[in-house]
């Protein structure tokens, strides 16, 4: 459960999953920018196809979002399992902004399953593992509020704005910035097609952890086909559906180059 807002109602409507039933009003819809085209049918969350019953999940989390917080950060201080099973050994740490509302061992809890896969960067001969604040890292995994966020990216280079204000996550070096905002509220063609926030949440991770990793971005490979993790799905789905794991079915999955 975290630690603030409460879930949305859930149906079942999702390729076998419970989905929440909110989706955004059309004064919320007006208010966010214009972020380019809508695909209706999202993509399983996971790799496999199979259809499975699964507790509910929301599209959305409710309640007020903190637009900025106090600056400093708590570390979830636990050491994890190493995720992988060949390949170097990229220790990272996890930490959420104090005033987001936030648990840091929940948030942790969520990066290491999103890191897990299967799916994940770790399917790739790559292992992974979460240590505490003081350990020696690689990178920090930064749950931050939206001003935050902002400052952090503009910092290593990164302009996170869109329609003037902080809204994406991004990368900066040795810093994978999620911003709290989109972590609580998903974006609005994942909400309209229902594609739940916990499979928002494991794109938007491995999607900068993969930046941190060394990927570009990549663009829709037709329409239709699951969007490379690596795409910007933030922003636009582009006629692709939904994906966030970087391999499918064994096998890395990507797209164009952009």
């Amino acid at each position: 459960m975290l630690a603030v807002g409460a879930a949305v109602a859930v149906v079942a409507d999702w390729r076998g999953a419970d989905v929440g039933a909110e989706v955004l009003t059309a004064e919320e819809m007006a208010s966010r920018p214009a972020l380019g085209s809508v695909s209706a049918a999202p993509v399983t969350p996971t790799p496999s196809t199979s259809a499975s019953t699964s507790p509910p999940s929301v599209l959305r989390l409710t309640g007020p979002v903190p637009s900025r917080g106090r600056g400093d950060f708590g570390y979830d201080d636990r050491t994890g399992p190493v995720l992988g099973e060949t390949g170097t050994l990229r220790r990272y740490r996890v930490a959420v902004e104090d005033g987001s509302g936030e648990d840091a061992g929940e948030f942790a809890t969520a990066v290491g399953k999103a890191l897990a896969g299967p799916g994940s960067w770790v399917d790739g001969g790559l292992r992974l593992q979460q240590v505490g604040a003081d350990a020696r890292h690689d990178f920090t995994v930064y749950l931050a509020t939206p001003a935050t966020a902002g400052r952090m990216c503009a910092v290593g280079g990164v302009d996170i704005r869109v329609g003037g204000r902080p809204y994406t996550s991004c990368r900066a070096p040795g810093k994978v910035i999620i911003n709290l905002e989109r972590w609580r509220l998903s974006v609005p063609h994942y909400v309209s097609g229902r594609v739940p926030l916990s499979v928002y949440r494991t794109y938007v991770v491995n999607h900068e952890v993969g930046h941190q990793l060394g990927h570009r971005h990549e663009r829709c490979p037709g329409k239709g086909r699951p969007a490379p993790v690596m795409m910007q799905q933030t922003l636009f789905l582009n006629g692709c559906v939904a994906n966030p794991w970087p391999y499918r079915d064994g096998r890395r999955y990507a797209g164009p180059p952009l």
